[in-house]
């Protein structure tokens, strides 16, 4: 019984999105330390727990917020308060009890900056985004999105608590990729699963102003998107590696929301999703790898030496 119950814990911190959330926030940490820097192992893995405990919390807040559409929807019906497995008060003190210990490790073992951002990316998402603007407007995931998108701004401040030159620039890019990401993201998933958010009366975009405008938006954000990525080496915060590989899986995006205008099948919208995430983890990896990787593949200086007299 103890395990069952774990598990349906486990549940409402929403695993797999948080792990997506704690991924970028890790890329944020390894792409604000240079190479030949020390790492600050103690502040790293203090900051990844903390950034994971109110991630955790801001998922289980929403699981509480959404309880009365998730019994309407097919995907969510399963979730541990619409099957009444899991109480309101439970889900309450759960995620208040990871909030606060997420914000008493980033105040004490991180620095107060990134314990700010964490709060401030928290209360986002889930008191504004789905306490209100996702019950408000079609624009929900637009508007919303910033709160998804900070993570890798959370660990950028947890290396550097937002002192040195060029973090807040080169920060903000990562959290505007991810921003221009999420609509084109989301709105496929909301394509194939329209009968539900419509049966649930949550204003989303297919639901609202058709499926055929919300493909067009999709392929929109989807140009948008690739223009936003040559960014980080316009700004000489990466270099061609990276250029190269945003370009490609940029065009292959872009094939897919092309091809989502007039999709071979029903599922082609849920194949879409699914490359959006392969999409994100491939870009960030070619960010790594052309910030730590290439350094080390560059030839070393040659020191010549003045003929003595």
């Amino acid at each position: 019984m103890a395990v069952s119950m774990a598990s349906q814990y486990w549940m409402v911190t929403k695993p797999r999105i948080v792990a997506l959330i704690v991924f970028t926030a890790i890329i944020g940490m390894l792409l604000a330390i240079q190479p030949g820097e020390a790492w600050p192992w103690p502040r790293l893995l203090a900051g990844t727990l903390g950034i994971w405990l109110a991630a955790a919390s801001a998922a289980a807040i929403n699981h509480l917020l959404d309880s009365r559409i998730d019994k309407l929807m097919a995907r969510t019906a399963e979730r541990p308060l619409a099957t009444g497995t899991l109480r309101p008060l439970q889900v309450l003190v759960f995620a208040s009890v990871l909030g606060a210990a997420s914000m008493a490790i980033l105040v004490l073992w991180v620095n107060l900056v990134c314990a700010v951002l964490t709060f401030a990316g928290l209360i986002g998402y889930a008191i504004i985004y789905t306490g209100f603007l996702k019950r408000a407007t079609p624009q929900n995931i637009v508007i919303g999105g910033l709160a998804g998108a900070v993570p890798p701004l959370l660990g950028w401040a947890t290396v550097t608590g937002m002192q040195r030159a060029h973090d807040w620039e080169y920060a903000l890019l990562l959290v505007l990729i991810i921003f221009v990401w999420t609509p084109p993201h989301f709105w496929a998933l909301a394509i194939f699963r329209r009968a539900d958010y419509a049966r649930a009366l949550v204003p989303m975009l297919p639901v609202t102003h058709g499926v055929t405008y919300t493909r067009w938006q999709i392929l929109l954000y989807t140009v948008l998107l690739l223009v936003v990525t040559v960014l980080p080496w316009a700004t000489r915060m990466s270099g061609m590696f990276y250029l190269g590989g945003a370009l490609v899986l940029g065009g292959v995006f872009i094939w897919y929301a092309w091809k989502l205008l007039d999709p071979p099948d029903e599922f082609f919208a849920m194949r879409t999703f699914k490359y959006s995430i392969v999409y994100l983890m491939a870009l960030f990896a070619f960010l790594l790898l052309d910030h730590w990787l290439l350094p080390l593949l560059q030839p070393a200086p040659v020191l010549e030496f003045a003929p003595q007299p």
